[in-house]
């Protein structure tokens, strides 16, 4: 065991964190810590770095271990560039260096004692270094870099000139570096690309120390964890397994949990039910007996209802009016900042009820391509064409379109002035906003909280083609579930841009991936893309010189006559039905196979019983027998060439 926590106490004031709750994590152990939003979870990691006192308990870290802590925000103010940075993580490694160095300019300049006893030193140093990787420490640096998604021309910026997310992947990635033997990470992923994300995933399944993770990606935590602490309502619990492992084992507690609740109830209403009838009586006998069943029934230990961690999100997406089939066209557009081109030349199409995501890598320009098609950016080239009676509902990730200086309640009333004070009110409730919390001013809110008045907006909009950028970020798991399930029931169209691969796989019908500054498009939820990508990346989106130099792509629904034979040029349309063809070939090849199993097993068993005296022995036995066999041979000759001929397509 490498941490121990027992019996940890905490509270601000009247709210309780954590109530005599205890944990351990292994040596080695990868564990995930899970919780709706203000559970407590990143204040218990603060506790276990000593940045927070606890009120009581005891927190326990093996004798000579070393810990290592990522928070959500970071303050990199040291001057440093983004390389010398990460470089900082392996000083002992290069003070090392330069002892070796210095001796080696000394041992010149000695001889006898003096000389055997620097070549000791050396030596012991030397060893040291070997030990630490010393001489691969630089490469390292660069893996990590590349991994967390910088370009080797970025190595060289100013790490405090960085956005928050980029600080946020420097200091992870230096974390990574000094290799403590327990890491804490605090939502480690949220500024990562899907590239970035599986970088880590891989990097932490081979880490050699524990890992003890806040985060909210459930596709991340089931890959990485064997583990998982609950904080719920103030106490602690473990689960052995990743997420998923976790949630149903969850459900079935908390199932259970209910029928007890329920039980006891049914039995403490036909008790009261048996009291009350007994009294009706008025005969003394029947009196006393009814004063002894309600004395058993005070002496029970009532069980409480089991309750949600948090008032949940309730809320639906329900279009004012259906818009034509042909909802967004996009023809040749292009985008540049300065001498950086993001896309060229790119074109598709959306149809009405289609669910669509976005994916690529940070700085493709994803984000930049929903503000121009919400108007807030222009296009270099290009145009967009919007079909008829489409109404756009937007969620910005940057939240944007929400004012500072408003309140919650103007926010929603000065938007939507038709709607009553009890009608924002009762919206603002579906979203967790009471009371006095609709009075807060928007700048005073966390990220979590202008996501929920986003979507707020977003509901009351009643639009019929949703273009969300982002939209789980800083929402917790519970609050991801609700919109999942509101985005499948919704009617309209949507496009969104989204890290989440559990969100995608949950709600995308197609994926269009930006890459290479062009569109690769998958008619299928981000199993799908997996199972591609290789595939349709190298056909329709290579790397090539002139991509690299000229910055010029071919365009993913007009591919280019050297992709294609005989110069035939390939429309999404066209596309979207030959992998559906390819799909459909695919299915017919598994059932013919499964079928010529079946078939060639039944063929056996008849062989076997055929030698059976009780069947040779019966003529009717063994002519129905015959026939049967007969029959199957014919079929499957059939499926025989059935097979060759979707094999070889």
């Amino acid at each position: 065991m490498i941490l121990a926590c027992h019996n940890l106490n905490k509270s601000f004031g009247e709210r309780i964190i954590v109530k005599d709750g205890s944990f351990h994590i292994e040596d080695r152990e990868k564990v995930a810590f899970v919780g709706v939003n203000g559970a407590g979870k990143s204040t218990i990691l603060k506790m276990i770095i000593g940045e927070e006192p606890t009120d009581s308990g005891n927190i326990v870290l093996t004798k000579g271990k070393t810990i290592g802590y990522l928070a959500q925000q970071q303050n990199l103010i040291s001057g440093n560039s983004i390389y010398e940075e990460l470089k900082t993580a392996k000083a002992d490694i290069i003070k090392l260096e330069e002892q070796i160095r210095t001796i080696e300019h000394e041992l010149k300049g000695l001889s006898g004692d003096e000389l055997q006893t620097r070549l000791n030193t050396y030596n012991r140093l030397m060893s040291e270094f070997e030990s630490k990787n010393g001489y691969a420490y630089e490469s390292e640096i660069i893996g990590v870099l590349k991994g967390l998604g910088f370009q080797e021309n970025e190595f060289s910026k100013e790490a405090s000139t960085l956005s928050g997310g980029q600080k946020t992947r420097v200091s992870l990635g230096k974390l990574l570096l000094t290799k403590p033997d327990i890491l804490l990470l605090d939502e480690p992923t949220n500024h990562l690309d899907l590239n970035s994300i599986s970088w880590l995933e891989t990097y932490l399944l081979n880490y050699p120390g524990a890992v003890f993770i806040v985060s909210h990606d459930r596709f991340f935590l089931n890959r990485v964890v064997t583990k998982v602490v609950e904080i719920d309502q103030g106490h602690l619990r473990m689960y052995n397994g990743n997420y998923k492992d976790y949630a149903e084992k969850k459900r079935q507690l908390r199932d259970a949990q209910m029928k007890e609740y329920l039980n006891q109830q049914r039995e403490i209403k036909h008790q009261e039910a048996v009291i009350e009838k007994l009294k009706s009586f008025n005969r003394e006998k029947s009196i006393k007996r009814a004063e002894s069943r309600e004395k058993m029934l005070d002496k029970i230990e009532r069980i409480d209802k089991p309750m949600d961690s948090t008032q949940e999100m309730h809320f639906e997406l329900n279009p004012s009016c259906i818009s034509g089939n042909d909802v967004l066209t996009v023809e040749h557009l292009t985008k540049r900042f300065e001498t950086q081109t993001l896309f060229s030349d790119i074109s598709f199409e959306i149809k009405r009820g289609e669910h669509v995501a976005i994916i690529g890598d940070n700085g493709t320009g994803k984000t930049t391509l929903l503000k121009i098609l919400n108007q807030v950016l222009d296009a270099d080239e290009g145009a967009f064409t919007l079909g008829s009676k489409v109404k756009i509902g937007y969620y910005d990730q940057e939240h944007h379109v929400l004012h500072d200086n408003k309140t919650i309640f103007e926010e929603i009333s000065d938007d939507y002035p038709s709607l009553t004070n009890t009608q924002i009110r009762n919206t603002l409730a579906a979203f967790q906003f009471t009371a006095d919390d609709v009075f807060k001013l928007i700048r005073d809110l966390s990220g979590g909280e202008k996501g929920r008045v986003s979507l707020a907006k977003l509901m009351l909009s009643e639009a019929n083609f949703l273009i969300l950028d982002e939209p789980t970020n800083h929402l917790d798991i519970t609050s991801k579930e609700i919109l999942e399930q509101a985005l499948n029931d919704y009617t309209g169209t949507i496009l969104y841009v989204s890290h989440d691969r559990y969100f995608i796989n949950q709600t995308a019908s197609r994926i269009l991936e930006l890459v290479n500054q062009t569109f690769v498009n998958y008619i299928g939820n981000y199993d799908y893309y997996l199972e591609k990508k290789e595939e349709l990346t190298a056909k329709y989106a290579p790397v090539s010189p002139e991509t690299s130099v000229n910055s010029k792509v071919t365009n993913p629904n007009t591919f280019s006559e050297s992709q294609e034979p005989f110069g035939q040029k390939l429309s999404w349309q066209e596309q979207k039905e030959a992998q559906a063809r390819e799909r459909k070939r695919k299915n017919d090849l598994k059932k013919t196979e499964e079928r010529i199993a079946v078939l060639e097993t039944r063929n056996q068993e008849i062989d076997e019983l055929m030698t059976q005296e009780d069947i040779y022995s019966n003529s009717v036995k063994c002519q129905e027998l015959a026939i049967e066999k007969s029959s199957n041979e014919e079929e499957l000759e059939t499926l025989y060439e059935q097979w060759a001929d979707l094999a070889e397509e």
